[in-house]
């Protein structure tokens, strides 16, 4: 039995890439790997393709801030632009390599005897396969898992049927009638592509629930001049994305259930002027919310308002869908809509943190068992990362991580610098330094005090998410909206950090020591795969570093016998050669641990 690798990473999008670019930086020696389900890198990114996909938050900020892109095409770059970004990045840091395409994960189950992780998956080829790492990093995202159709007699529509986040290619819409369910961020995006043009649908017909705030986008394009000044200005990236940061973060004020009222009103105010000029007279009750604004992730326009003076473009607001037919959908007053292809813009699974994985801990705990113990079962996380019970497992883009009013780039950075730091005692121990190594080598199975495990304290994960709650009860979060923010079953905030973001970096520098616990499993495999260049040298030095000891000690002991000065060059670089050990050792020894646990 041996270890895989150091570290095993779920997924490629942005956090998998991020953590392990990071990774190499810091510890070039460590092992990693990467189980990606889809057939290439980018996530959300490189999954989600439909017409009209971009990001709505600035791309000079949703970037990594350690990959700075002075090339970007508009200030709110399309999805392809973002997917080859992040392409780019992995393929500039050499991660490609480490990535296993077509893995999708079952399991993962933590061995308390050796302190390693074992993963099963499903390969490309659709074998099972097995996996063992030291730690395992879950880089899935929030948004990785659709929901599924939930209107009865979906089964026996003879027409396509497809959510947003799975586009069906094969799908000519042109001159086709559609229908749409949803009115959330991806249905108005692709909504106004699929109704202009030669192209165009011959009808498509949108069935919303609720309606959502909008706010008007301006997507200026960035001129040659714009992108030169940007990639040869000293620091003038560093101060466009200081600028794009501050003006996101400003609207954390208006969050704030009591003091960010007047803010709040003047946005309502704003947004509201807007619509009623973009939209048709007649959908104004169907698009203005009822609800604060805030309460719910606004949605940028990017020419839906104004698609809905097209007349192949129908907005339903007041009579729902009551079941899917053969040829389209019924409606609750038993109006039947003819259709060619039904269109999902129903969200994603965010309250099922993982899902469909399992994920088994200490002494067999599932994740989800251990959520319903400490908290009805809806997600938590310290610091929306780790989670006791499970060692040396962290959560990137985890519970209570998102944000309503900045980049989820920004966050997950922090994220994984705070993962880094907390492992920094197992990853030191597992690569130390060339004189620590050379000496203690042929002793390292019987004489090995560092930790290879770390995990959370209960007290310490349940503290930090009862402040988490408490906090966002003062929030407009709390003010009663539907939201994919919130868990239905518990009512708890599960995504989003209720904070401002500064403070949620500051808290992954300054990382208290007493809410962590280290300790050493009874068995601790070997690496699998052949020693290193460096670990060849390292061993080859372990003759000489004891040779020199022995001298050492030999000369101390039986010095009166041999003529020889201590005190002379000889004997002076004897004495430092001892000291430089002696120092090496009394460092590893003395090394204190975070919580340690013997």
């Amino acid at each position: 039995m041996s270890i895989d690798s150091d570290i095993l990473i779920i997924g490629a999008g942005f956090s998998g890439i991020g953590f392990a670019v990071q990774l190499q930086k810091l510890y070039p020696q460590a092992t990693y790997e990467i189980l990606e389900k889809a057939d290439n890198i980018g996530g959300t990114w490189w999954v989600n393709t439909y017409p009209g996909c971009g990001c709505d938050v600035a791309s000079h900020f949703y970037s990594f801030s350690f990959e700075l892109n002075p090339d970007w095409s508009c200030k709110f770059a399309p999805q392809r632009e973002i997917a080859d970004y992040l392409l780019g990045v992995a393929r500039k840091h050499d991660i490609p390599r480490h990535v296993r395409f077509g893995s999708t994960v079952q399991s993962a189950v933590f061995d308390e005897i050796t302190g390693t992780w074992v993963v099963t998956y499903v390969d490309e080829t659709g074998s099972l396969q097995q996996k063992r790492s030291r730690v395992l990093i879950s880089a899935v995202g929030a948004l990785s898992v659709p929901r599924e159709c939930e209107i009865k007699g979906a089964e026996r529509y003879q027409g396509k049927i497809f959510h947003s986040a799975k586009w069906d290619h094969s799908f000519d819409w042109a001159g086709k009638e559609v229908v749409v369910v949803g009115n959330g961020c991806s249905a108005t995006q692709f909504v106004p592509v699929m109704s202009e043009g030669p192209d165009k649908v011959r009808n498509l017909v949108q069935f919303s629930r609720q309606p959502h705030w909008l706010a008007e986008r301006p997507n200026p394009t960035y001129s040659r001049t714009f992108q030169l000044m940007m990639r040869y200005t000293p620091l003038a990236m560093r101060l466009y994305r200081f600028y794009l940061y501050a003006m996101m973060e400003k609207d954390f004020f208006g969050f704030y259930r009591e003091s960010g009222g007047r803010i709040r009103e003047n946005l309502k105010r704003t947004q509201l002027e807007y619509l009623k000029r973009t939209a048709p007279e007649k959908y104004h009750e169907a698009l203005i919310p009822r609800t604060e604004i805030g309460c719910k992730r606004k949605v940028q326009d990017t020419g839906y308002l104004a698609c809905l003076h097209r007349d192949n473009v129908e907005l339903v607001h007041s009579d729902g869908i009551e079941e899917i037919t053969e040829t389209g959908v019924r409606t609750q007053s038993g109006r039947e809509v003819n259709a060619d292809a039904i269109i999902l813009a129903t969200g994603f699974q965010t309250q099922q943190v993982l899902y469909p994985m399992e994920i088994v801990g200490d002494k067999g705990v599932t994740l989800n068992e251990h959520w319903e113990k400490l908290s009805s079962g809806s997600a938590q996380a310290y610091y929306g990362t780790c989670v006791s019970e499970f060692p040396n497992f962290f959560i990137l883009m985890g519970p209570n991580t998102t944000t309503g009013h900045l980049s989820v780039i920004y966050s997950t950075e922090c994220e994984i610098n705070f993962s880094l730091r907390v492992l920094r005692p197992i990853l030191r121990s597992l690569y130390p330094s060339k004189i620590w190594s050379a000496i203690t080598y042929p002793f390292s199975g019987l004489f090995n005090p560092a930790p290879n495990t770390v995990a959370v304290t209960s007290i310490a994960e349940q503290a930090d998410n009862n402040w988490i709650q408490k906090a966002a009860s003062q929030l407009v979060w709390a003010t009663g909206c539907s939201s994919w923010y919130v868990d239905a079953r518990t009512g708890r905030n599960t995504m989003l950090y209720p904070d401002w973001q500064f403070n949620y970096w500051l808290r992954s520098i300054f990382i208290p020591s007493r809410d962590f616990v280290y300790g050493r499993s009874p068995v601790r495999l070997p690496a699998e795969g052949k020693e290193s260049r460096d670990q060849r040298r390292d061993r080859r030095l372990v003759g000489a570093g004891l040779g020199l000891v022995a001298i050492v000690v030999g000369l101390m002991v039986h010095g009166s016998q041999i003529d020889l000065d201590l005190n002379g060059e000889l004997g002076k670089g004897f004495k430092e050669g001892l000291n430089r050990v002696r120092n090496e050792c009394l460092a590893r020894l003395c090394s204190p641990g975070i919580g340690w646990k013997g």
